[in-house]
């Protein structure tokens, strides 16, 4: 049994209240055929959206089989909609989008019905209401008689036990009314069925009770309900739409708008079109790199010497500072000074025995060759303004790789001769400078100059290297310099060295030496000095001493390190075993890889001073191009972020429009039981299929713009297929696409979920 007991409902206009219902009861029979009669603002039709739960009462009680419906969720309101009621309105209020057996199945979906069992429940319906040859049109294509049918076949299906009426002849004709009024007779003998009519001779032919109404009060009943009348308990189902349903749903209603969609969702994937294009530039030119890489930068040499670079973050960004700086490659002829704590810092390698044997262990079958170089102490002594002084800038000198014994090609590819020329002689030395024309603070004061020089100054300067026998002198079991410079300087057995030319790294290879700068030699300097100082006197009395012979320390030399000790002493006099430095040349890209995982190995459970940390030129050459391109990559797409910001607004708006647009269709979905967050499923839908719509369209274009983009940068560059589209990325940024577009239509969405539904019901 429905009963309604002491219902008050008003509405508030500012300080107007309206009185639409004053203390309304009333009780209904299980099978019965009940017209509720009254002029218009009598609060007829509010009784009945009361009654169908789609208004709520300000006091009093809606009793469902004895049961008070005062602590209702709107998840029971929902239910009860679905599965207790079927309504049926004057204007028939069908989803104009999809078709008529859709609209009747709707209310199926939502109780959660398999589709077969839906499909035949609808069109069983349809056929008792006499359409069965119209499942497949949409409404707009029905008569108003057939559309009220499909209304009531909508009402019908899911058995509800109310069939609630509101003016459902209203907009038909009197032949077309008669036949409803037959058919909802007949719907009574099985339901009760409640109808708000004005239409006073209707209710006495078809009705077997009549309420009349008038001031929002009962003012008369035909047949009233005997107070003990028992009847059939009602079974709520809770009601439920999956996204699939919203889905389609949303799908059909966007169909009826192919236009609007198809520029919205262009105007959403420009953002996707230019993240696209950067990524497939991006990746393609990752892969260019990687073929440099194989094809070119393999044999290039890895570096093991005194000083090694650790490439870490902070030393990477220092790199590139350098190289970014606006003020490199000046092309004046003036060389200024720089202090040792602005270079990249780097790690001191103590080059041992041990470590020798390991390199010499290297897979033959992955080297194609290796440069042993050795150190000694060069005795250097320079002339400025007439006064002798030792030249001591070990640091400052740098031998640079030679592969089969050619120097000059090396300096060559490498490095631009800014003034004179490449050494032809052993005793002919270079300047390096760096990038901005600069050398340390120590090598340019040693040379006599403050803070700057111009390049002829520094041509042809000229430095001593003094043997061993010549410039250490013998005090009784010890050595000592000598201190007569003047004299030493002069001595005939001396080496002259001349700067016969100033070099500096070239600009397309700044990442590998343009940092570079000091005093270089050739290896047969070094070859020529150390074959002499290794037969010298002081070389002689080490090897046979066991303290040092200039500072007289005692060695232990049943202890390692003080074995160690000597026999760097012994390489600083000249005697050198053990290589000071080391230039490995790969045979291929692989080989590379194998022997940087091998001396990595040597590094393995060691504390940070005892690691040799080697130098790969072609590493640091792209790890900083790698860098610095992923930095422009993340730039560019930081840019084309920000439309994809715009686009998500835009679809926020084009959702609200939609919402507005279909705000009659969230009433009917209300009405036939729809929860609030089906209502947003619906809309979230909408923006799924535009999300989704607009990633496809924008890899889409991205994929066939590469077509275009691929012939110019082959026209401008000789390179061949550089724009390459990720799989990856492009799944990536179809997901990014739907979920900024779901975040831009969540608000309009839950907007939709909470309107009114017997006021949206009203919008047309």
């Amino acid at each position: 049994m429905l009963e309604i007991k002491n219902i008050k409902k008003s509405y508030h206009t500012g300080d107007f209240v309206q009185q639409a219902l004053d203390n309304v009861s009333l009780k209904f029979r299980n099978h019965e055929f009940v017209a509720i009669l009254g002029p218009s603002g009598s609060g007829k039709t509010t009784l009945l959206n009361i009654l169908g739960g789609l208004d709520r009462y300000d006091s009093g009680d809606l009793i469902i089989n004895g049961k008070s419906t005062k602590k209702f969720t709107d998840a029971y309101w929902d239910a009860y909609r679905n599965n207790c009621i079927g309504f049926i309105f004057q204007s028939y209020n069908l989803i104009t989008h999809i078709s008529v057996l859709a609209n009747v199945e709707m209310s199926l979906t939502l109780s959660g019905i398999s589709k077969k069992e839906r499909r035949n429940k609808a069109i069983e319906a349809l056929t008792k209401v006499g359409l069965k040859d119209h499942i497949h049109k949409k409404p707009n294509q029905l008569s108003g008689g057939q559309m009220q049918r499909v209304a009531i076949a909508r009402s019908l299906v899911n058995n509800p036990d109310i069939i609630l009426a509101d003016e459902p002849t209203g907009a038909l004709d009197s032949k077309t009314s008669i036949q409803i009024m037959e058919l909802i007779k007949d719907i009574s003998k099985e339901k009760l069925v409640i109808m708000v009519t004005h239409n006073e001779e209707l209710a006495k032919n078809y009705a077997s009770r009549i309420v009349n109404m008038k001031d929002g009060k009962i003012i008369s009943d035909s047949d009233e309900v005997e107070k003990n009348a028992i009847s059939k308990e009602y079974k709520i189902r809770k009601t439920k739409m999956s996204f699939l349903s919203a889905l389609n749903l949303s799908f059909n209603n966007i169909k009826t708008k192919k236009g609007r969609t198809f520029l919205t969702a262009l105007a959403s994937s420009i953002g996707i079109i230019g993240i696209a294009l950067i990524l497939s530039l991006s990746n393609g030119f990752d892969i260019k790199i990687n073929e440099f890489e194989q094809d070119s930068l393999s044999n290039m040499p890895i570096i093991i010497a005194e000083q090694g670079i650790s490439l870490d973050e902070e030393t990477i960004s220092a790199m590139q500072e350098e190289i970014s700086n606006e003020s490199n490659y000046p092309s004046n002829e003036i060389i200024s000074a720089y202090q040792l704590e602005e270079t990249i810092p780097v790690h001191v390698n103590n080059i041992t025995n041990e470590y020798y044997e390991y390199i010499k262990n290297i897979d033959e079958r992955l080297i194609a060759g290796i440069t042993y170089g050795y150190y000694t102490n060069l005795n250097l002594l320079v002339k400025n303004n007439n006064k002798v002084m030792p030249l001591n800038i070990s640091n400052s000198f740098i031998p640079l790789p030679i592969k089969d014994g050619s120097y000059n090609e090396y300096l060559e590819s490498n490095y631009d001769l800014l003034k004179g020329s490449y050494p032809t002689k052993s005793n002919e030395i270079l300047l390096v400078v760096d990038m901005k024309n600069r050398i340390s603070s120590n090598l340019l004061t040693s040379l006599g100059f403050e803070d700057e020089v111009s390049f002829d100054e520094l041509l042809n300067k000229e430095i001593k290297f003094v043997f061993n026998d010549d410039y250490y002198q013998k005090i009784g079991n010890y050595f000592t310099i000598n201190e007569n410079l003047d004299e030493i300087y002069n001595n005939e057995n001396n080496i002259t060295l001349t700067i016969s030319g100033i070099v500096r790294g070239k600009e397309d290879k700044e990442v590998l030496v343009g940092n570079t700068s000091g005093l270089s030699y050739r290896d047969d300097l070094i070859d020529e000095i150390i074959n002499k100082n290794a037969h010298s006197e002081i070389v002689k009395a080490q090897q046979a001493s066991d303290f040092n012979v200039l500072t007289g320390e005692k060695f232990d030399l049943s202890k390692d390190e003080d074995i160690e000790k000597k026999e760097q002493l012994l390489n600083y006099f000249g005697q050198s075993k053990t290589p000071a430095y080391f230039y490995i040349y790969p045979k291929d890209f692989a080989s590379k890889e194998n022997i940087t995982s091998y001396l990595d190995e040597y590094n393995e459970n060691k504390n940070d001073e005892d690691k040799i940390i080697y130098i790969d030129q072609s590493e640091i050459l792209t790890t900083l191009s790698g860098s610095i391109m992923d930095a422009i990559t993340i730039v560019l797409i930081a840019f084309s972020g920000i439309s994809l910001v715009v686009s998500s607004i835009m679809i926020g708006i084009i959702t609200y429009i939609s919402v507005l647009e279909r705000t009659k269709e969230i009433g009917i979905l209300r009405a036939i039981g729809a929860r609030k967050k089906d209502i947003t499923r619906v809309f979230n839908a909408e923006t799924f299929i535009i999300g989704l719509s607009s990633g496809l369209l924008g890899i889409l274009i991205a994929y066939l713009l590469t077509i275009p983009v691929n012939n110019i940068i082959y026209k401008l560059t000789d390179l061949k297929g550089v724009a390459i589209l990720n799989p990856i990325h492009a799944l990536i940024l179809i997901t990014v696409s739907i979920i900024l577009t779901l975040i831009g239509g969540a608000i309009p969405a839950k907007i939709a979920s909470k309107k009114d539904p017997v006021e949206a019901l009203r919008t047309e």
